[in-house]
Order: structure tokens, then sequence, then C-alpha cells
């Protein structure tokens, strides 16, 4: 009897503990930006983010649906994508309004060919249908423009993902390029932090949560079998937020002399 009632309180306990874990799965991923985002609304200033981490994780969840029609995995896995996609337009948004605000001055940059009878970004009279100056990528003046850079990622990946569907070496090769895209998440703001000789501006809440959530992540990964790729590509991810948490204790205590910028106030924001 005694057994019997144990097994009754075991099986409910064990499926909230699942119901937990999934639940942070989806959601926890999201919660290191919070801290970002308050502070990029409260001081006005995005110096201290890098916006490629915002292209990192939009590629490495973009590719990791991908998968999915591939080789399907937990739903949880699935769902963090979708979330952490429309958390990385938000701050893609908010940042580069800030730096719109902040750069009055500034020649207007665009992904597609902006609009002659738009009075806000002061084009040329004739340029390109695409704007690569590998100088300004990434560093557009309107958000519409890393919208439609991101739909035309993923419609090209999305076709191509169809056509070799049936292959698993491409299948197994598309999961690898997404783990591994987003185990290189916290280069971007590794080497903004090096270039600055400084990690001011840079929300450490982002990068301690960053950290637990990676680990956890990683844990989650192997107890749960997922694919081989999203274990060891855990691993490397979590390597690299110990090394942003090395920086801040580096630049804390032994402060580094800035590195010299251009006056160009926009040529400032490499990353």
């Amino acid at each position: 009897m005694e057994a019997g009632g144990l097994a009754w309180l075991l099986g409910p306990a064990q499926q909230l503990v699942s119901w937990g874990a999934a639940g942070a799965m989806v959601f926890g991923g999201v919660v290191p930006y919070v801290p970002q985002y308050r502070e990029i609304r409260r001081t006005q200033n995005a110096e201290g983010f890098s916006t490629y981490v915002c292209l990192v994780l939009l590629v490495a969840n973009i590719l990791r649906i991908l998968f999915w029609f591939g080789r399907r995995f937990e739903s949880p896995l699935l769902w963090q994508s979708i979330i952490m996609i429309i958390t990385m337009l938000l701050m893609l948004k908010l940042c580069t309004e800030v730096r719109v605000s902040n750069e009055l001055n500034i020649k207007r940059r665009s992904f597609a060919a902006a609009d002659s009878k738009d009075e806000e970004i002061k084009a040329p009279p004739k340029r390109s249908y695409l704007d690569f100056d590998l100088n300004y990528f990434w560093h557009w003046s309107k958000f519409a423009d890393y919208v439609q850079c991101v739909l035309t990622f993923t419609g090209v990946t999305g076709y191509i993902t169809y056509l070799w569907l049936d292959s698993s070496l491409f299948v197994e090769t598309l999961g690898f390029l997404a783990v591994f895209t987003e185990a290189m998440l916290g280069v971007p703001q590794l080497y903004r932090n090096y270039q600055n000789r400084s990690t001011e501006g840079m929300s450490v809440k982002m990068v301690l949560m960053w950290t637990s959530g990676d680990t956890f992540k990683t844990v989650y990964f192997i107890l749960n079998q997922a694919p081989f790729q999203f274990s060891i590509c855990g691993l490397l991810q979590v390597f690299v937020d110990i090394a942003i948490l090395l920086q801040v204790y580096l630049y804390s205590y032994y402060p580094q002399k800035p590195a010299s910028h251009p006056a160009h106030p926009a040529s400032a924001k490499a990353l």
C-alpha cells in the first residue's frame, strides 16, 4: 500500500518536473535579454550590446527550425527557437531606434533600395538594390531592413532544405550548423569587449544568465539524449560564456587602455 501511494505521488511530481524543465527550455533562453533590453531603454544607449548577437541567434534558430523538418527533436526546443526569433527581432528594433536617434547626421544605410520619397533616409539618386558594403552590413538604419534580410535568408535556406531534405548527410550537417552557430553566440560580445578594452554598457546579469542557462540547457540535452550536435556545441557555448565573465573580472580590476577609435561616431560601432 505504501509503495502504491509513493508511486501515486512520484508520478505527478515527475510530470511537474518535466513540464517545468520544458518551460524553462522554451522561455529560459530569452530571460537574459530582459535586463539588457531594459538597460538600453533606460540609458538610450546601445553601444555596449553587439547586435551581431541577434544575427547569430536569428541564423542559429532559423537553421534549427529547418533541421526539425528533417529530424524531429523535442517540441520544447522547436518552440524555444520560435520565441527566440521574436525576442531577437524586438532587440534589433530597439537598438536600431536608439542608434538612429543618436546619429542624426549620419548617412543612412539600408538592406534594400531606399524610396526616394522617404524623407527620413536621404539616399543618393542612384543606388543598387542591395547595399552589401561590409562596413555597414547589419548596421542599417531601419528595422524593416533587418526583417527583409531575415526573410531573404529564411527563404533561401528553406528552399535549399526542401530540395535536400531526403539527404541524411545534409540534414545532419544542417543540425550541426544550427547548434554550432548558436555556440558562437558570445563571440561577437567577446570581440566587442576586447575592442573596447572594457565591458561597460554590457549587462553582466545577461552574461550570468547566459552561463546558467547554457549550463542547464547542455545538461538537458545530455539527459534527454538530444542529437549529439546539441550536447557538443552546448559545452562550447558554456566555455565562451566563461571567457566573457573573465573579461568582466579582468577589465574591472585591471583597467585596460581604451582602443583608439576614429572621430566619426558611426565607425565606433563595428559590431
